[in-house]
């Protein structure tokens, strides 16, 4: 039986982040938090990463409640521990000291033993003229593949 792949994406990570280095970590979630994603749900709006003594937190990953849930069911919004390793909380914590550097969460999904993972990205906001170089390229690809696609 194959499993359905289940990936969230946050797509206002590549547009309004420029991504140096990309990091791969556990989330500790709770049983009706995992139910929950395996039906669909879950949001990247205004999710952020923060350094906590040491550790990595995601906030406001919208992950809604569990349908089947009962009064022990989870708040959508809670604060989420990352798991990775001393070396990398390091080089993290070190890199956001910086100026202008950020963790940015940019998809969630699940891994091949059936846990869910996230996947985190060192990142520095893009201005806005770096903003409209982006949509620039994308649309000259979009127009691009278009001609290709014709003349096939």
């Amino acid at each position: 039986m194959k499993k359905t792949e289940i990936k969230i994406l946050n797509r206002d990570a590549k547009f309004g982040f420029e991504l140096l280095e990309i990091f791969e970590a556990g989330i500790m979630l709770l049983g009706t938090e995992t139910k929950s994603l395996r039906n669909g749900g879950g949001s990247f709006n205004d999710a952020y990463c923060l350094m906590k003594s040491g550790e990595l937190w995601l906030k406001n990953l919208h992950i809604p409640e569990y349908s089947h849930g009962n009064l022990n069911n989870h708040e959508p919004t809670r604060l989420r521990k990352l798991l990775l390793t001393k070396k990398e909380l390091k080089k993290i914590d070190a890199k956001i000291r910086e100026k202008g550097l950020t963790v940015v969460p940019v998809e969630l999904f699940m891994s091949e033993r059936g846990f869910f993972k996230i996947k985190v990205a060192l990142g520095r906001g893009k201005k806005t003229f770096d903003k409209r170089n982006t949509i620039k390229d994308r649309d000259a690809k979009r127009s691009l593949d278009r001609l290709k696609k014709q003349f096939r």
